[in-house]
């Protein structure tokens, strides 16, 4: 009897398994798409004109999301972008939070810039990092220098504080101070 309750159980969960089918989710983009060839519109006289190339809406979208952004944020970090720019500040690379921007500053100046690499200096990522992380990288690039919106933009790392930021210190009881200044006291 408990041999065939036992057999009809395994049945059961034969016939069951087919059915459970688990969901599938994209955790990582797709390989790198071919790339398209793409003009950049730069000035005739001189780089850094005030005209900036069209706005893409790739750009924009990419500008307009927090979570590209802090993709972005991660990805500098990652390329080691600090390595010649420090955090922002500049160092063998020029400065990215100021407004003095030789190529431009609009974020398909500074995806150009990345991707195509420019004279002394910058050499070009083209074809070692995917389109998709060149846009998220020049995103947060663009957020250092205070150019998207307060409620985007990420914020400061816990290591550039003098501190760890207050989630992140350890449990510490009121250490008990000095005798009560007479301003504190109750009258009796």
């Amino acid at each position: 009897m408990m041999r065939a309750v036992l057999l009809a159980l395994a049945a059961v969960a034969v016939l069951a398994l087919p059915s459970c089918k688990r969901e599938k989710r994209e955790t990582r983009a797709s390989t790198v798409p071919a790339e398209q060839p793409r003009q950049l519109a730069l000035s005739t006289n001189h780089a850094g004109s005030a005209q900036a190339p069209p706005m893409e809406s790739a750009g924009k979208r990419y500008e307009e999301s927090a979570y590209q952004i802090t993709e972005g944020k991660r990805l500098y970090t990652w390329f080691n972008c600090n390595g010649c720019h420090a955090n922002g500040g500049g160092d063998s690379g020029p400065p990215l939070m100021d407004d003095k921007w030789i190529y431009g500053g609009e974020i398909q100046n500074i995806y150009a810039t990345i991707q195509q690499g420019r004279p002394n200096g910058m050499p070009s990522f083209r074809g070692r990092i995917p389109d998709h992380q060149i846009w998220q990288v020049s995103a947060y690039v663009r957020s250092m220098g205070r150019n998207v919106r307060m409620d985007i933009a990420p914020s400061r790392n816990d290591d550039m504080h003098p501190r760890a930021s207050e989630n992140r210190l350890p449990l510490a009881p009121p250490v008990a101070g000095g005798s009560t200044p007479p301003s504190a006291q109750h009258p009796q």
